[in-house]
C-alpha cells in the first residue's frame, strides 16, 4: 500500500496528464473515464429512444408517447441570421430537436452497464434555444411569446425544459431513475427557471401493457403528472444571451452513486446543488434481462408549438471503480 505522499503525487499526475489535453482539461472527471463523446467526429452512440416493441418486431405496438422521439442529428448550430456558429470546440455539436407541437419530447440516449457498483459521473457543456423566427415565420412563432424589450427575447420564453436522467438496473433486477430537469418555463408559458427532480418512477413500457398507465402522445414520460415533481434548491436563471442564435455553453456536473441507489450533487456552471437527500424511487417489481443497466439520456420538451432545441458539444463519462 502507498504512502499518502505517494497518493498525492499520483494525483497531481493525473491532473497534469489532464489538463495537457485541451479536450479533456474542461473537465473534472472521477478516477476512471468511462466514455468520452466528442460529438465533432459523431454521434458516439447517442440515439433515440424508442419504446419496446413485441417479439414480432410489430412498430405499432411501440407506445403511443414513444413513437416519435425523435432521433439526435449533428448539427453545426446554422441559424438563419449568422449561418453557421459552430460548437464550442469544433464545427458539430449533438442537436436534440423537439417537433413544433406543445408537450413534445425529443429523447438520445447513450446505453452502458457496470462492471461494478460506485460513483458514476456525467460533464457536459451545453446550450439550448427556441427555434429562430424570420420575418416569414414570425406569425407562426408567437404562442407563449411575451414582449421583445430589447434585452429578454421572446423566443426565451418558448424553452420548455432540458431533462438529463438515468436509467439503472442493479443484478437484483432493482430498477430505478435519478432525473436532473431544468424547468425553464411552466405549462402556462411563465418562467421558473429552476432544477427539478421527480418523486415517482417512470412509467415503463410492461406498466403499459398491463394497462397501468395510459400516456397520449405528448405525454410528459419521465413523470406525466405535474405534482409529482419538486423543485431543488433556488431558481437558477441560466445565459440564454436574449436572442435564440447567440450560442453560450455551460457546463454540467451531474454525480450519482449506484452502490447506495442515490443522487450525490448537480453542478451548473458555479453553482452546486447538494442532492444527497434528493429521493429515487425504485420500482416495486424487479426486471429481467437488465442486469448492471447503465442508461444516460438527455431531452427536450416544448410547452409550445415551436421547436426546442437541446445542443450538447461533447459528454464525459467517469467512475470511481
Amino acid at each position: 500500500m502507498g504512502s499518502p505522499d505517494d497518493a498525492a503525487i499520483a494525483g497531481h499526475l493525473r491532473r497534469a496528464m489532464l489538463d495537457a489535453d485541451p479536450a479533456l482539461s474542461r473537465f473534472n472527471p472521477l478516477s476512471r473515464i468511462l466514455v468520452f463523446d466528442q460529438f465533432n467526429t459523431g454521434t458516439n452512440g447517442w440515439t433515440e429512444l424508442i419504446g419496446n416493441h413485441d417479439g414480432a418486431g410489430n412498430l405499432d405496438t411501440v407506445d403511443d408517447h414513444m413513437r416519435d422521439f425523435r432521433p439526435p442529428q449533428l448539427s453545426s448550430c446554422t441559424f438563419f441570421d449568422v449561418g453557421t456558429h459552430g460548437a464550442m470546440t469544433g464545427t458539430y455539436a449533438l442537436k436534440v430537436a423537439t417537433r413544433p407541437v406543445a408537450g413534445h419530447t425529443a429523447v438520445a440516449i447513450r446505453r452502458l452497464t457496470m462492471a461494478r457498483k460506485g460513483r458514476v459521473q456525467f460533464e457536459t457543456y451545453f446550450t439550448y434555444k427556441s427555434e429562430a423566427a424570420s420575418t416569414e415565420n414570425q406569425a407562426a412563432n408567437q404562442a407563449g411569446a411575451g414582449d421583445w424589450d430589447g434585452n429578454i427575447h421572446p423566443s426565451e420564453q418558448q424553452f420548455g425544459a432540458l431533462t438529463v436522467a438515468t436509467d439503472i438496473c442493479d443484478d437484483r433486477g432493482v430498477r430505478y431513475h435519478c432525473v436532473a430537469r431544468y424547468q425553464n418555463t411552466d405549462l402556462d408559458n411563465q418562467f421558473t427557471r429552476r432544477w427539478m427532480y421527480p418523486v415517482v418512477p417512470e412509467p415503463t413500457p410492461r406498466e403499459h401493457l398491463e394497462g397501468k398507465v395510459k400516456l397520449g402522445p405528448t405525454a410528459d414520460f419521465t413523470a406525466p403528472n405535474p405534482e409529482d415533481w419538486r423543485s431543488l434548491g433556488e431558481p437558477q436563471s441560466l445565459c440564454y444571451n436574449e436572442v435564440p442564435t447567440k450560442v453560450n455553453w455551460h457546463y454540467l456536473r451531474w454525480q450519482i452513486d449506484t452502490e447506495s441507489q442515490r443522487n450525490v450533487e448537480l453542478q451548473i456552471n458555479d453553482r452546486i446543488y447538494d442532492m444527497s437527500d434528493v429521493p429515487v424511487p425504485a420500482y416495486a417489481e424487479r426486471y429481467d434481462s437488465l442486469d448492471n443497466l447503465l442508461n444516460f439520456y438527455v431531452s427536450a420538451r416544448t410547452h409550445t408549438n415551436v421547436r426546442n432545441f437541446l445542443f450538447l458539444d461533447s459528454v464525459l463519462v467517469s467512475v470511481d471503480w
